[in-house]
């Protein structure tokens, strides 16, 4: 999309609408190029999934360090850093060990370190409470009555430029983000 003014298409509770109404568009032979999804409202998820004691440091310690470690040994067993005898697989394993005993032991010290403050495990997401179809405004009324014609047939549960008045919104040029620029699947 260009840096242009942006008109506002529709606007849906879920993204799975906002990327039916932007297929039916390319279906339609719609220049999609022009068309943009943008998440507004975000909000912090964080779905807590367990109680985080000194073994479940330990253990996502040693899941976290496990990697690193193993990507290191058949690195070096690769490159023959060390004794050319030693395989590759070998030091890997090697590896794998000394990186989850490492992980380990800081998983335990980082967790012992906060006290008592946070002795939970979580996930955390960003989430848009709505979803909004943009496109270049050179293409908007287009673009408005194809969308139209798709929520009417649907019966969709959508806010459209043409049932807010007829002419889309036009918002100024809005600074692009990189979750504006850059976003093409839902939630994380």
């Amino acid at each position: 999309m260009t840096e242009q003014a942006l008109g506002a298409v529709a606007s849906y509770s879920t993204y799975q609408e906002a990327e039916r109404a932007v297929d039916h568009l390319a279906d339609q032979g719609f220049p999609v190029q022009k068309v943009a999804i943008i998440g507004r409202d975000m909000r912090l998820i964080e779905q807590v999934i367990g109680r985080m004691g000194y073994g479940e440091a330990a253990l996502h310690g040693a899941a976290t360090g496990a990697l690193p470690g193993v990507l290191v040994g058949w690195i070096f067993g690769l490159l023959n850093w060390l004794n050319p005898v030693v395989s590759g697989l070998l030091l890997a394993l090697y590896g794998l060990i000394f990186g989850a005993v490492v992980g380990a032991l800081l998983g335990v010290l980082l967790h012992a370190a906060q006290g008592g403050r946070r002795n939970f495990a979580s996930v955390r997401s960003m989430e848009p409470s709505r979803y909004d179809v943009v496109v270049d405004e050179d293409v908007a009324d287009e673009a408005v009555r194809l969308v139209a014609g798709l929520d009417s047939r649907a019966g969709a549960n959508t806010e459209s430029a043409s049932s807010r008045g007829g002419r889309p919104r036009s918002d100024p040029a809005p600074s692009r983000t990189s979750f504006e620029a850059g976003r093409t699947g839902p939630g994380g």
